[in-house]
């Protein structure tokens, strides 16, 4: 996909876009982003597998507000 020249460049590039002391910051939130989107998707396939329907939801019960009116609506 990229050779080595490449991806120094891209790593060059968002080093010097983001700064070597947010640099941390940015690998450990990618990171855990990584980490959620893999269990979402081994979830998503365990359920295809086991051929169970997703429920309906949760529902939350509260009030709507109008941003022009500020008393609750029902």
């Amino acid at each position: 996909m990229f050779g080595l020249s490449e991806l120094a460049m891209i790593l060059t590039v968002v080093v010097v876009v983001v700064g070597i002391k947010k640099l941390p910051e940015l690998t450990r939130s990618a990171g855990k982003a990584a980490r959620i989107f893999k269990s979402e998707a081994k979830a998503l396939k365990e359920q295809d597998a086991s051929g169970a329907q997703p429920g309906p939801g949760r529902v939350v019960p509260g009030a709507t507000r109008d941003r022009e009116d500020p008393s609750p609506r029902r």
